[in-house]
């Protein structure tokens, strides 16, 4: 469980914490399994940690004095890689594409409004794309956008619009997400 002789890899992009005898500072503000002890010198803190069977992680190494806590190591880098992880999930899921021409029957928007509806559950945007040809993509703008509306009326759970009146190179499309 002590840690002191085992060497710490480095990452390139953050340090690792010290732990052990790895730490330099005299003194440090001490954190034990039930709380604060207060700030007690380095090699009283190490004995402390060998004591209980633990390590001696410094979690703040600017403050004055440094702040080092008495815990297990493998269960510090646990909750740092889940801290990370959950900054790094940011929206969600990925962007979908449903693609609508002009003539499509509401029959078969009700089927890509019932996909679209699972893509939404499952944390995904969509992005429904009118899809235009020829001389179409010329046809009045607003007519193009209540087509494009026609489908948002057919997804059965409540979503938010991200992206309105957006074109694209086979004309407008809307992006939304589960409200």
């Amino acid at each position: 469980m002590f840690r002191g002789s085992k060497t710490a890899t480095v990452n390139y992009l953050k340090k690792e914490a010290r732990i052990n005898q790895r730490i330099t500072a005299e003194e440090v503000r001490l954190i034990g399994p039930k709380g604060n002890l207060g700030i007690v010198k380095t090699s009283e803190a190490l004995a402390k940690a060998k004591e209980l069977g633990l390590d001696l992680i410094e979690i703040a190494p600017t403050a004055k004095p440094p702040v080092a806590k008495i815990m297990d190591y493998g269960k510090y880098k646990y909750e740092e890689e889940r801290k990370t992880k959950g900054v790094k999930k940011g929206r969600g899921g990925e962007v979908r594409t449903i693609r609508v021409g002009l003539g499509t029957s509401d029959h078969d928007l009700e089927m890509k409004a019932k996909k679209a509806a699972g893509f939404l559950e499952r944390g995904d945007r969509i992005k429904v794309d009118l899809f235009l040809r020829g001389r179409s993509k010329y046809l009045d703008r607003a007519f193009l956008r209540e087509r494009l509306r026609r489908i948002l009326i057919f997804i059965p759970i409540p979503h938010k619009i991200v992206e309105d009146g957006k074109w694209g190179p086979r004309g407008p499309y809307v992006l939304i997400e589960k409200a």
